[in-house]
């Protein structure tokens, strides 16, 4: 995007911006109601759901900061359903403060590149043709408009107002979204307890993955390749008896034999396979999750945009996430096409992004199963976040991020 056009879209977002406040005053006003009805009783009803409202508003302006400019603000905790409770909630009170002041402070801020624009162009669009018609000419900024030299004067003004005023937007954006963090991000203290609280969550979830993952494997040795192993070594005993006094009841045994160590290999190899696909260890991400869509009998189509190989961790990871959300797209939303998007952003924030989208009946909802639950665990140990938009009807886009660094360059068509 070229610096006319970043500057462009800045001023139209500070429009909008400047939009959102006089909404967010709106939202804080129906708030203040519901708190001066709490003595009356009607205010207990009506404050959670305003409640609702000003975080829905608030966490709109969180994620403009972030995509706008890339000042990220961490979220809330979720707000609770009873009004005595809301009262206790420190981000409830950010967010009022928030919705107060941002008309008059953050509003006005993001104002200053607009007032430069919309003035710019009454100078340069509308003076040309409208200052004969004001009898003994009129000012305009500085310059008394009443000759055409003065007219071109102004004209000249306003192009350098507008001008002025996209320049500065990219700058005003970026200082609004500092302004907006100010206001909802959660003291120091707090976010460092939020953090070790996520950590300890954390930490704890990755210490009953591997006990959970270390049963598994010790139930399928001992149900598949163990067993096998087992009937092998009594199929050869029964051979080796059999071996002189009839040959060919051990040739017989030795051909099962033949074939019990077939399966047990195979079992292994499946073994092998949950732990850490192969194809996931030689050729990376983006070629595994291909062979994926490959065995899926659902549609699927991937995109891989990763200029080289990330931890080993991360890949197997983000390798049985998308597996997860394979299996509930085909089993619980019926969806008939999967297009699975995987980029790494190697921006300051370095961080791997995959994006699952399906055509199925939508209305997913993570608390109704383990599945998302799961991911949403096994993203969490490092550090990842899971975000889900599933309307009824569909489609459904699961968005999985996990703060990573390249580890090697490209090495594969990935």
């Amino acid at each position: 995007m070229s610096s006319t056009s970043r500057s462009l879209t800045a001023a139209w977002r500070c429009q909008l911006a400047s939009l959102a406040a006089v909404a967010a005053a709106f939202t804080g006003a129906g708030v203040v109601g519901a708190l001066l009805l709490l003595p009356l009783g009607l205010g207990g009803r009506m404050l959670p759901a305003a409640a609702r409202a000003l975080r829905r508003r608030s966490g709109r302006s969180r994620e403009r900061a972030g995509v706008w400019s890339g000042v990220r603000i961490g979220p809330p905790e979720p707000l609770p359903r009873a009004a005595r409770a809301v009262l206790a909630e420190q981000g409830f009170w950010r967010d009022l403060r928030w919705a107060w002041l941002e008309p008059s402070a953050g509003g006005l801020l993001v104002a200053v590149p607009l007032a430069l624009i919309e003035y710019g162009a009454f100078g340069a669009l509308v003076q040309p043709f409208v200052w004969r018609h004001l009898g003994d000419g009129n000012w305009y900024a500085f310059v008394l408009v009443d000759s055409t030299p003065a007219m071109l004067a102004a004209l000249a003004l306003g192009v350098a107002f507008m001008a002025l005023g996209a320049a500065v937007a990219p700058r005003v954006l970026r200082l609004h979204a500092r302004w907006t963090r100010l206001c909802l991000g959660a003291p120091r203290s707090a976010e460092l307890a939020h953090r070790i609280e996520q950590l300890t969550d954390g930490r704890r979830a990755a210490l009953d993955s591997q006990a959970a993952e270390l049963q598994r494997i010790e139930r399928d040795l001992h149900d598949g390749a163990q067993a096998r192993l087992v009937a092998l070594g009594m199929r050869l005993d029964s051979a080796t008896r059999l071996l002189e006094r009839d040959p060919a009841a051990a040739r017989t045994e030795l051909l099962e034999v033949r074939a019990l160590s077939a399966r047990a290999l195979e079992d292994l190899r499946d073994l092998v396979r949950g732990i850490q696909p192969p194809v996931l260890t030689d050729r990376g991400l983006g070629d595994a999750l291909r062979s994926l869509a490959l065995d899926s009998f659902l549609d699927v189509r991937v995109e891989a945009r990763l200029p080289g190989r990330l931890a080993a961790p991360v890949e197997s990871a983000a390798y049985f996430a998308v597996n997860e959300l394979l299996a509930n797209a085909a089993k619980h939303a019926g969806a008939d096409r999967v297009g699975i998007v995987v980029e790494h952003d190697g921006g300051r924030d370095p961080r791997l992004r995959v994006t699952v989208t399906d055509d199925g009946r939508g209305g997913a909802d993570p608390a109704g199963g383990t599945g998302l639950l799961g991911v949403r665990s096994r993203l969490a140990t490092f550090d990842g976040t899971l975000a889900l938009h599933s309307p009824p009807g569909g489609p459904t886009t699961v968005t999985l991020e996990i703060p990573c660094a390249l580890s090697s360059p490209k090495t594969s068509s990935s």
